[in-house]
This record gives C-alpha cells, structure tokens and sequence, in this order.
C-alpha cells in the first residue's frame, strides 16, 4: 500500500486525470452504471435484425453484389508436425460455438434480417504444393491466398466464410482464411486464432474443449442494439456528436496523383510503416506529460500531416473502434467494431503541447460516445453525399495491440503472414501496432489514387512530425517542418541550379542599337505592306528620342503609349526606350476611365498617341499629361541634338504595365531593363536569332508582347505586327504562311481554337508557345503527335517575374498524364513552393507557388503598402543573398516527383479568362458602384468543358426589373471588355453556407437574359434548327432561338472559331467571320448558308430550276415556298 501511495502522490494532475480516464474506461467494459448485460433473445424468436453497422454492409452489397473489398482475409504459416484431423475439428467448433458464422442474409419486402443455419461439417480442403521447389511453394501459396481473399461472397447463399490448408512440406503447412466483414472484424479474427489453435491443442491430445459456453451470440447483440439505442439514450449520444460536428467538413481533399473515379474504394496498397521501439518509448512519455496516451499524440501528429498536405485547419479522421466495451462481448465472433470521427482543430496555429491538449479533449468525448453507430451518425448529419468519397470520413489511423506474430501450439509453431486487402476502404490507413515484437504497421491505402512513391514520402513525413514533436514541444505548428535534410536541399538548391550568363549591365537600347549595327540592312518590322530595316528603324527611334529629350523623357520618366499595331507603335515605343524613358501601354480598347486613372497613377506627363486613338483618351484637363501625335512627330523635320542627359541603368524602368486590380484599380507593374532582358537573352526555353520570324499578336498591354517584341528587335529576327485587333483562325493563317512566320505566341483560348479549327496552321511553324490559362492535355497531345518536329512551350508566368517564370517543353507526353506542367524554372529564375506559414511543401503537396529572381519587377509603382504584401523576403536565401526576394503569385501549384511544377488553379479571387489576368474583385467592385446593386458576386464557371465565361449574380435593392444590357454596359465604361460578364443572373438573395458565407456552388447555372419585351422566336426550319442546338452546345444553354446574338448570349471571338468549325461539319459550308460578325444570329447564320449554297449552283443547274417554276401555277409555287424546306428559292426569287 505504501509503494501504491508513493506511486500516486508522484503523478502530476494531468497524469491522476489519465489513471482516473483510464478506470473510468476499465469499468464501462465490465459493468457500465445504468446498462444492464445483454440479454439472450426468446429461443422462438425468428425476426433478428441486423446491427446498424451490418445493415450498412448489407446495403453496399446490394449496391455491388459481392464486392470483395469488404474480404477480410489472412494466412498462417505452421511449421511442425501437422494434425490435420484435430485442425478440421477445431475449425469445426469454432464455427459450432459462433452463430455469425453460421448466418446468412435474407430480405423480405427490402428489409434484411439474419439467418442461423444449425451446426452442420464444415470441410477443410487441403491444396498439396509439396512437389513444388521451396520459393515456389511459397510464391504460389502467396499467391492462392491473395486469390482465396478475393473470391466473391453470397450474403444471402453463405457460407460467408472460408478456410484451405496448403501443404508446403511434411512439416511446413500455410491456413489461408476469409471472412466477409458482415460477420467479423479485427479483434474477432485475434478470438478466432486463439480458440482455433487453443481447440487444436487440446483435440490433439483427445481432450475435449477447454472453452466455457459464450454468454450471448451476436444476433442478441443486434437485437439489443435496436432496442436500446432510441429515446434519451439515442439523443445524448447524437448530441454529443452533433456538436462535435457542426460546421466539419464533410470531406478531406488531399491530392492524389490519379483522378478519382466515379465510385468509391479501389485497389489496395500496403506499405510497411514501422514505428521505432525508441520512438514510441519517447512519444509514450511526452503522452504520460500531456496528461494523454499514445494514441492521442499519434492522432495529432497524423492530423497535423493531413492539415498540411489538403492546405486545411479543420480535420476529420476515422478510428475503427474494437467497440467490445462489454465483457459480454468481448470472446465474441461478429461485426463489432465502430468508426469513430476524430475532428481535429488546427486553427489559430497552436502550439503541439495546446495540439495534444485539444486532441486529447476530442478523443476522450469521442470514446464517451462511443455506442453511436457510425452508420447512424452520418444518416443523422444529412451529410451532402459524394458518390466518389465515402461519407464524412476517408482517412483512418488505428492503433492496435496484437498478441505475438509467432506463437506455438504444442509441438506446432503458427506465425502470422500478412496479405495484401483486397481493397482500399479509405484513402489513407495508418494502422499502427503495439506487440511484444516492437511497434509496427502499415499504411494501407487507395492504389487507384495514389502512387507508392507519395506513400513513401508521407510515410517518413509522418515520422518528421512526431520527432518535431518531441524535440519542439512549444513551438508553434506551422514551425514544425515535414521535410528531411535532403528533400530541403532538393527543393530550396537542387531545382533552382538556373543560373546562367546574360547581359545584365546593359539595357535594351544599347543591345538594339547594337543588333542595327550588326544587321542594318536586315529587316526589323514589318506591318502589311510597309517595313522598316533596322537601320531604319534606329534612325527613325533616334531621331523621335532625341524630341522625348527635349520634352524631358529620360531615366524614371513614365510616358503613355496609345497606338494600334503599327509602325508607329513600333518606333515610339523604341523612341521612348532610347530617350532613357519608360513606356506605359495604353490599350485603346479600354475605357476612357481606367485610362485616365493609369496616366494619373503612373504620372506620365506626355502620351503619344494616334489620330485613331484620340477618342479613346480622356478628358485631359483632369491630368498634366500632353498628348503628341505619333504621325506628326515621326513627319518633322529633326531638330537640333537633344541636350545631354544621363543613360538609363539596367535598373531603371523600362516600362510600367498594368493588371487588373482587387480593390476595383488597376495596378502598375514596373519592370527594369535587366528583367526584360532575362526574358529573351540565354533563356533556354526558345530559339532567338536572326533566322526567326515572330508574330506580334496580342495587344502591347498584355506581357507576351515583351516576348514577340524583344525576342525578335534584340536578335536580329523579323517582327511582323499582325493587322487586325482581333486574330481570327483564316486570317492567322494567312499570315504565318504569306510572312514565313517561325515562332508564335498564342493565349490558351486561341490555341485550342486554332487546334479545333485548323491545325494545319501551325504546320510552318518551328516554335510554338502557348499559356495564360491552364492548358488543354489533348490539345497538346495532338499537336505534339501531328508535328513533333515543333517546338511546343508551355509558358508559364505573372507580369510580376516579367512573362516567363516556368517552362514546359511539350516533347513527349507520358500516357498517364493527367494534366500539362508549366514545366520548371527558366534561366535567372528561382522558385518556391510555400504553405501559408511561409513553409516548404513537400513534392506532392499543394502550396502557393513564389517566384523571384533577375525577373522580378521592381514594385507596383506607387502602391508600396502593395508591394510589401505581395513582394516578400525569400525565407530560404542562396548563396547569402542580401535582399533577395520573392513574389507571391497566388498560384497554386505542385511539385512532380521529376521537378517539374504543376498548375492547380487560385488561391485567391484572381482568374484567367482569355489569357487575360483578372481580379474578380475589380468586377465586383465596378458592379458595385450601381446604385440599385444591392449585393453582387463574380465567379468564372466552366458549365460547358473549354468554355469559360464570367458570370455576374446581381441582388437588385429593388423590386422594379433589371436590365441586363443597361447594367453590362454600365459595367462596360469602367473595366475591359474581356471583364465584362458575359451572363448575368438576377437573384433575391444570395445562398449562405452554414457559416454565413456565400455558397458558391449553390449558385445557378446561368440561362438566358432577355431585354425587357424581347420575344424569342423559335427556329423556323431544319437549318436555324441545326444551327440553334449547335450553339445551345457550345454555349451550354438550355435554348437558342432564330434571333437571339451570339454575343449575348456569352460568346466571343474564340468560340465563334468552334461554331465556324461545327458548321462547316455540319453544312459542309464556309461561313466566314466577316460575315458572321455581321449578322451574329441563326437567322444570320442561316441566311450565309443558303448565299453559299446559292453561290455553288451552277448556272445551268440554275436555268434548269428556273424554267421548272415557270411551269408551276402561283399556288403550286406558294405551296412549294410554303413546304418547310430551306428558303433558296424564297430569297432568291421572292
């Protein structure tokens, strides 16, 4: 009594909770107050119920007869003299002591119940490998016991077990068994072995059983579980549970290296996770401190591992439950164990000792609550059902305790032998064990999903956790690292080895005046039929920089650029550069508005701008910046030399380029000298040199025109400026093949366009670069396939890192490839993959992608507070860089295993629609400003697949009706038109999650918006009727009528290209864009048909009609009019 005494007055307060725990759950599993044993059912009784958890497997089996995935299954090996007529009788009698095993399933009116068959022989067939070599008895007895466990079980038929004897060698015998999970479990399987070979032992020295009689049979457990979970019992437990629960999320996404399928489970993979004596000896004593148990600590080491690979605060994880908490049950056979949902709370970035602390609160209530079936829990939750994830929980972590993996039986030694499962029943299992042989277990998991190699790796990172727990105890969790010394080296050095040589102290005009003295006479641009050599083209630039110089453009001096795609654009932009200046793109197309607050913004005193471009400017009485004539100043006559000003350095600005903004604004990108350079100059991702022709094709405000630009005027290569705004497919064509164009950057719109259309223009190409959105895999795959001899780039990057951050060279595609990679970083660029907390993510795991090296833009230009939140500090320095930082893209992304970064989408409200980089914020905001907006949201939807649009949900704050049109175009004078929404949807509320936020996915499908008094007319003929589902399909609307726009109907200029292609596939007609910009309608659509059709006649087939209809009566020609054919002769003769 006095060492007992001493024993206790020694434990700390949170120990004597845990002993006190701890009998607290000792005594429930004898007599629990308030529950009395469980009784044996009336002997005449013939309706038996099914427990709730065989009811759910019953249920699944209905769903899928048979599925082996519920198999539980196993082999042993026994090595000795081998009784093999007192092996059968045991067998025999275990299956005689247990009625589970004797049961089947039977169901009357969809309602199941439970069958006992009396006591019947049961065989134990005997396969002999006897003759076999040693290694491959083995094999094939591995072999036929994985073939054993996967055989089909009939619930109804039974029996729904089975058992075989393979004879290895005289003295060497493998038991393979399987039992269906409706009738076992875990812990029954330990009760099986035990009274098999304790039976064994005894039978074989003509004993009888040593076994006492079993007190119930779990059909009595079953009936009583019916009777007493309801009522008062029933809500205390779902109270609890409820709680617990509220506002969980109902699945764990962590990412998978496969895409799921439809169904749930798959095939399973089994890898050894062993947990080092030493190890859980350590973890064992920091649990006793927590005032916990091994257990709990494993759980928040396992949570936190999850937390970090789905990005999430908020875990929940499953724990199959042995559920023998009554001494009734536990010598039994059946279907006991409960799942248990262990929602583990990360938020707030606790320390581990406050981690262990919530965990251990979790835990304990869940083991208090412990009787709720799992299958009712869910049922009780009303859970959104996902037919891909099983409900609430799809991972799992177990701990159980095993007896020895060797025991003998007389003079017979029986070792356990681990078969893999037949199939995943989660994702992810962690299945720890305690034995006296030391620590062990598996993690089980979704081969379907996942790749051994991520297993692995989530493996060792579990192990980094827990010693990050012992060794940090108070730190904060997202200090803890999961990452070993190599993996840190692999990511922060290994995959950022892109150093390379480039002319860094010059800046772009010293290395284009440079290229025209090397190339003079070769020419430089070219714009439909004018062209200018470089020569020329330095001449022309020098002599407008020199007037810049003397309207004080120098070093730091921002100077607007309006101009359409011209030679005029050309040299002023040049002109500006040479002044020392930076230019600031001012697309024409924009807004009066948005233009008005760049000039300000940027504090350009000048702007050179167009005759053509004029309109498009603003008022300029609101900003001090003077308008100069680009024709004009190129036509005087040169003045005298400019005084003498300083150069500009590689850093100052070379231009100032401005993105879409979240607070309603545009920002201002500025970028130097040098990080325009770094994007052309020893790159590596594309050839530059004189031999090439690149195409100068989107808009100089969006940032690939630094590439189409510097990329050719800096290597002596040929830039033909392409002549229309807008590229349609036949006119793209035109030009590659006319102008002998080499390499091409297209948006990832147009690029399946032009695949879809025509791929046979990109055929004189040798390069080709393609991004600003995800792209297509079989877009790629095809182009790759059909030209292999084109260089296909994956070009990845914000204007942040100046265009280009990664690269993907599309050489070969591997067939599991389930998405195109943006590739690696390019030359003089440095990327990481971080977590919230400024962490390395392991390969594998989500994070936002940050970007930095010589490409990294100076600042937003006059937003510091911007650029001190987006611009950061790189946490993981080389080479002791001072300074060094990184800018957060919002991106997130992945790395593969082969270093190459996948493109998973936003972490934020930022999309790309059309190559163009879009805060929906801004759209928000300019929605906003409407005074009879009440509330609005913006997001990007993909209802139909390659077709996404921006759609607006509009709460009005009146009752009178909203028109559509009046509020796009409301919307129109503030933001670009590719911002504009291209549906919008008018609501009376927005939908709330539980939690008080708008529940995006709640939100409709958008329709189709009519003006006020619009009538829709339905199609008139079978061609408007063609015409109007081919559109329906591509726009992915319910209907289309005869004239309705396509415009307004949430098309543009690159889906017009599909409907191009579908119509000439279904007309076996070329409908040209000119001519359907003109009329944008079916009736349009229509009516160019049948002028193509008109035109195909041959003159004589055409005298040949004429003279049939001067043959027909006036009625009979209005009856033939009238026939509902197509209208050829009524537009033509009407």
């Amino acid at each position: 009594m006095t060492d007992l005494s001493n024993l206790l007055s020694g434990l700390s307060p949170e120990q004597r909770e845990l002993l006190q725990l701890r009998l607290k759950k000792q005594q429930a599993r004898t007599e629990a107050p308030g529950r009395p044993r469980i009784p044996r059912r009336d002997p005449g009784r013939q309706e038996l119920p099914l427990s709730f958890s065989q009811q759910r497997l019953w249920f699944l089996d209905q769903w899928e007869p048979g599925n082996p995935a519920y198999n539980i299954f196993g082999a042993f090996r026994l090595e000795g003299a081998l009784d093999v007529p007192a092996l059968a009788g045991a067998f025999n009698e275990v299956v005689h002591r247990h009625e589970a095993l004797r049961t089947t399933f039977a169901a009357t009116g969809g309602k199941p119940r439970q069958v006992i068959a009396p006591p019947a022989p049961v065989p134990l067939p005997l396969v002999d490998l006897d003759v076999l070599e040693p290694a491959r008895a083995q094999a094939e007895a591995r072999r036929l016991g994985i073939e054993h466990g996967f055989q089909r079980f009939d619930l109804a038929r039974g029996p729904l077990f089975r058992l075989a004897l393979v004879r290895l060698a005289a003295t060497e015998h493998w038991v393979l068994s399987s039992f269906h999970h409706i009738v076992t479990d875990g812990w029954s399987m330990g009760v099986f072995t035990r009274e098999l070979f304790m039976l064994y032992a005894a039978f074989r020295r003509g004993a009888p059983s040593p076994l006492p009689p079993l007190p119930i049979q779990y059909p009595d457990f079953a009936l009583w579980q019916r009777e007493w979970l309801q009522g008062e019992v029933l809500e205390s437990q779902l109270a609890f549970w409820k709680e617990l629960l509220a506002g969980a999320p109902s699945r764990l996404d962590l990412t998978c290296d496969h895409p799921r399928k439809e169904g749930q489970g798959g095939a399973a993979g089994i890898l050894e996770m062993p947990l080092r004596q030493d190890l859980a000896d350590r973890l064992r004593s920091l649990a006793l401190a927590e005032g916990g148990t091994l257990f709990m600590v494993l759980v928040a080491g396992y949570a936190l591992l999850l937390a970090r690979y789905a990005g999430v605060e908020d875990v929940v994880l499953g724990s199959p439950l042995a559920n023998r908490n009554r001494s009734e049950i536990e010598g039994l056979i059946g279907f006991f164990v409960n799942t248990l949902a262990f929602r583990v709370d990360l938020k707030g970035n606790p320390t581990v000792r406050e981690l262990l602390a919530r965990t251990r609160k979790t835990v304990s209530g869940a083991y208090d609550h412990q009787d709720l079936p799992f299958e009712l829990l869910v049922e009780q939750l009303e859970l959104e059902r996902d037919p891909s994830h099983p409900p609430l929980v799809q991972v799992a972590l177990s701990l159980q305790k095993l007896p020895p993996l060797g025991m003998s039986s007389g003079e017979l030694k029986v070792e356990r032998i681990r078969l893999r499962s037949a199939a995943a029943k989660y994702d992810l299992h962690a299945a720890l064990t305690e034995n006296p042989d030391g620590e062990g277990g598996v993690m089980e998991y979704n081969r379907d999903l996942f790749e051994p190699d991520t297993i692995v790796r989530m493996a060792g990172h579990l192990m980094t956790v827990l010693e990050g727990f012992l060794s940090h105890p108070d730190r904060r969790i997202s200090e803890l690292t999961l990452l070993s010394a190599a993996e840190r080296q692999q990511l922060i050095v290994d995959w950022n080895q892109t150093a390379s040589a480039f002319p860094r102290e010059r800046t772009v005009g010293e290395l284009f005046e440079e290229q025209a003295r090397a190339t003079p006479e070769a020419t430089a641009v070219v714009f439909r039929d004018q062209s200018l050599t470089y020569a020329e083209l330095n001449a022309e630039a020098d002599r407008l920089a020199h007037r810049l110089r003397r309207l004080g453009v120098g070093p730091e001096v921002p100077v607007g650029l309006c101009a359409d795609r011209s030679l005029d654009l050309i040299v002023g932009l040049l002109a500006i550069v040479k002044a020392g200046g930076a230019f600031v793109p001012l697309d024409p197309a924009y807004p009066s508005e948005r233009l008005g607050y760049m000039l300000e913004s940027s504090g350009a005193p000048l702007v050179l701008a167009q005759t053509g471009t004029l309109q498009a400017l603003p008022a300029l009485p609101e900003t001090s910046a003077k308008v100069f004539l680009l024709e004009e100043l190129r036509a005087e006559t040169p003045g005298a030399p400019a005084p003498s000003m300083l150069r500009p350095l590689p850093e100052n600005l070379l231009y100032i380029m401005y993105t879409s903004g979240s607070t309603g604004r545009p920002k201002g990108v500025a970028i130097s000298h040098r990080s325009a350079i770094r994007l052309v100059r020893e790159a590596g991702y594309a050839d530059f040199g004189p031999g090439e022709t690149f195409l100068q094709l989107v808009p100089l405000s969006f940032d690939p025109s630094m590439f189409e630009i510097w990329g050719a005027l800096l290597h002596g290569g040929r830039l033909v400026l392409f002549p229309k705004r807008v590229p349609l497919p036949e006119e793209l064509e035109e030009t590659i093949r006319d102008q002998g164009v080499t390499t091409l950057w297209l948006t990832t719109g147009l690029f399946h366009q032009v695949v879809d259309y025509r791929i046979e223009i990109l055929r004189p190409l040798r390069q080709l670069l393609a991004g600003g959105e995800a792209l297509s895999l079989p877009h790629v795959r095809r182009v790759v396939e059909t030209f292999p001899e084109i260089r296909m780039v994956n070009g990845y990057g914000p204007t942040e890192v100046t265009c280009f951050t990664t690269c993907w060279q599309a050489h070969s595609l591997p067939a599991d490839a389930i998405s195109v990679p943006i590739g690696k970083p390019i030359a003089n660029t440095r990327v990481l993959v971080l977590d919230p907390h400024g962490q390395l993510v392991p390969v594998g795991v989500p994070g936002e992608l940050y970007a930095g090296g010589e490409g990294t833009a100076r600042c937003y230009f006059g937003r510091p507070d911007l650029t001190a939140e987006r611009f950061v500090p790189d946490p993981c320095p080389q080479n002791g860089e001072a300074g060094a930082r990184l800018y957060r893209t919002g991106d997130r992304v992945r790395y593969r295993p082969d270093g190459t970064i996948e493109f998973m989408g936003r972490f934020d409200n930022q999309v790309k629609v059309r190559g163009f980089r879009i805060e929906l914020g801004e759209i928000e905001a300019a929605i906003g400003r409407h005074p009879r907006v009440l509330e609005t949201v913006v997001l990007v939807r993909e209802d139909t697949p390659g077709h996404r649009r921006i759609v607006a949900y509009v709460v009005p704050g009146d009752e009178a009706p909203f028109d559509a049109a009046a509020l796009k175009a409301f919307v129109g004078e503030t933001v670009p038109e590719y911002m504009v929404p291209a549906a919008w949807v008018f609501l009376e509320s927005l939908p709330l999650t539980p939690n008080g936020k708008v529940d995006r996915r709640a939100l409709p499908v958008p329709g189709v918006e009519r003006e006020a008094g619009e009538e829709w007319i339905a199609p008139r003929n079978e061609t408007e009727a063609i015409i109007a589902d081919i559109w329906a399909e591509i726009l992915g609307v319910e209907r289309v009528g005869a004239e309705d726009d396509f415009f307004k109907l949430g098309g543009h200029s690159l889906l017009a290209t599909q409907l191009i292609s579908r119509i000439r596939d279904a007309f076996e007609i070329e409908v040209g864009f000119s001519r359907f910009f003109k009329t944008p309608t079916v009736a349009g659509v229509a009516a160019a048909i049948v002028e193509q059709r008109a035109s195909q006649v041959d003159e004589a087939d055409l005298l040949a009609m004429l003279a049939d209809l001067k043959a027909l009566s006036p009625e009979e020609l209005q009856a033939q009019l009238a026939g509902g054919g197509e209208p050829v002769l009524e537009d033509d003769f009407a």
